[in-house]
């Protein structure tokens, strides 16, 4: 689908939204298939390479769908993928994730991160003396303090995109010096690793009008390994320097150029040497295209993006009925529908079963049963709601209104329309109609958060914490704020489960809550995964430490291109 929206960095279900349905391809491919998709975590394919194989210099050109407008990830509008993409090699990420699904302190923001008591349960962070914001200013316990204040739902004047975590914080105090901070929660928060990341200074965090606008269109202020060059809204084009004033180890590349190309120009730019990667996604003609590129190779990992349907649920939406949902979801057959996606490019074609928990990480569980796909039940559940069909053919009608669904798409994503028009298709074998609205990415970004929708497709990214980084997708919606549960579907029973598992500390618990959660989210129809991504990118061959990146976050400081 054309968006992605990523439940970020603590995220606690922060959406990001972004470019393409992310699927396909490894190593090379076989016969113009795919190797493993989705076989399982634990590994990446990025071309490794010491440092001392790794040339210094050189630019990386990376294409985007568009430029981002707000670069404030926390905030409601800003909660964008591609914008976090950029904004994780200029801003402190205090924790990364690893190849095998795990989550390790940043040595360069922090010297350690210690859970140094259980009842109260308080974390103690310790700041890297060298680390400091492009203004000058050293990095403190004041600015995780700030961002706690502005993230934690108590000023509805901080227009935020998740409160997850920050509102369970009862303190943040200075602890031996300025560079110590003493995190004390006032309920027990597991994945508390997943906060303060990234992390914004006291500036942005302390002014309504700073963090909900202040970052428009800029990024005032960095700290990290590249900082920006510049936003150039006539040229579609971010660009980002390596930093001199960095402290740690110095970046290999002298900039990353973020372009926006057009998908049907994304094989033309890297044989054109225009561009040095490009996600492959659900595209057959970009995979056949990287596998006959001279100096490209295909890498392939499993990732956590996965293409999705939501429902509008909200009370007085067409949908706003869960019977119906159930209905209409069990005339969706998305193993299809992923047959006619991917079929003739990975190997053996699944459906993603799960909301929380990646395909191939340890505690993914396929629970999506209750809404298998099973066209004679739908067909009795729609009769049996008063939606009768007055010919074989016709669409169903109830009250003399019919059975139509708005479907928004975007228009410049031919996988997306693809999607789109194959779940209309299976919808109307049941007499459910839909009316095709094709928007531009920010006119559908517009649509997904303001909920001017039947059924909408995009990408939903989770996180090194998957568990907390969904629990904002179900909060429940208080007028406008609707965090990011933009179907405006709400569950007290899903709720309750979520505070049950953010304070549960044994991983393997939290896990089985997790999935009663998502065995909940089913039987709701919040939103409907289809398949799952395989995490697959057209890369030049030169490059090294980069490409596929799996459940790991992106290595800025190495990557480069080889001597």
């Amino acid at each position: 689908m054309s968006e992605l929206l990523s439940r970020r960095h603590l995220l606690q279900g922060s959406a990001l939204l972004a470019g393409a349905a992310l699927l396909a391809a490894c190593g090379g491919g076989s016969g113009g298939q795919l190797q493993n998709p989705g076989a399982g975590a634990g590994h990446n394919d990025i071309n490794p390479k010491p440092r001392d194989q790794v040339r210094d210099g050189g630019n990386l050109r990376w294409p985007i769908d568009y430029v981002p407008s707000n670069f404030n990830n926390n905030q409601f509008d800003g909660a964008d993928i591609i914008g976090l993409n950029m904004l994780s090699a200029v801003l402190p990420s205090l924790f990364t994730g690893t190849a095998d699904g795990g989550i390790g302190v940043n040595p360069d923001f922090l010297t350690s991160a210690v859970l140094t008591s259980s009842a109260p349960q308080v974390v103690t962070f310790a700041i890297n003396p060298k680390a400091t914001w492009s203004d000058g200013s050293p990095i403190t316990w004041r600015d995780f303090e700030a961002q706690w204040k502005a993230l934690n739902g108590t000023n509805p004047a901080f227009q935020i995109a998740s409160k997850t975590g920050y509102e369970d914080i009862a303190s943040v105090a200075r602890g031996t010096d300025d560079r110590q901070v003493v995190v004390t929660f006032a309920r027990i928060f597991a994945e508390w690793q997943g906060l303060f990341s990234p992390l914004y200074p006291i500036s942005t965090n302390t002014d309504p009008g700073m963090f909900n606008s202040g970052w428009i269109n800029k990024i005032p202020i960095t700290a990290g390994p590249f900082a920006l060059g510049s936003v150039d809204l006539t040229g579609k084009t971010v660009t980002l320097r390596r930093d001199p004033k960095w402290w740690g180890t110095p970046a290999k590349l002298d900039q990353i150029i973020f372009r926006v190309y057009e998908r049907n120009a994304l094989a033309d730019g890297l044989a054109n040497n225009e561009i040095d990667f490009y996600q492959i996604g659900s595209s057959v003609d970009l995979l056949r295209r990287a596998q006959s590129v001279p100096g490209a190779s295909v890498r392939e990992s499993p990732e956590r993006p996965y293409n999705h349907i939501t429902f509008n649920g909200a009370p007085g939406a067409l949908l706003a009925d869960v019977r119906l949902r159930q209905a209409v979801a069990k005339g969706i057959d998305r193993l299809a529908l992923a047959r006619r996606l991917i079929g003739q490019i990975v190997p053996k074609v699944t459906t993603l079963d799960n909301h929380i928990y990646p395909y191939g990480s340890k505690y993914y569980r396929p629970n999506a049963g209750v809404v298998a796909f099973d066209q004679a039940a739908a067909n009795r559940e729609l009769d049996a709601l008063g939606w009768a069909r007055p010919s074989p053919n016709a669409l169903r009608v109830k009250d003399g209104k019919p059975l139509q669904l708005r479907q928004v798409g975007d228009a410049s994503n031919p996988i997306g329309d693809l999607i789109d028009r194959t779940v209309a298709d299976q919808l109307g074998q049941i007499g459910v109609g839909t009316n095709p609205s094709r928007l531009d990415l920010r006119q559908k970004n517009d649509a997904i958060k303001s909920g001017d929708f039947d059924l909408i497709g995009f990408v939903w990214q989770s996180t090194a914490s998957p568990f907390s980084s969904s629990r904002s997708l179900y909060a429940q919606p208080q007028g406008n704020d609707v965090q990011q549960n933009y179907g405006r579907i709400y569950d007290p029973r899903i709720s309750a489960l979520f505070d049950q598992g953010i304070r549960e500390l044994d991983d393997a618990k939290r896990a089985d809550l997790g999935n009663q959660i998502d065995q909940l989210i089913w039987q709701e129809v919040h939103h409907l995964p289809l398949y799952p991504s395989t995490g697959a990118y057209a890369v030049r061959s030169t490059l090294a430490n980069f490409g596929a990146p799996g459940f790991a976050d992106i290595d800025y400081i190495n990557a480069g291109f080889v001597k």
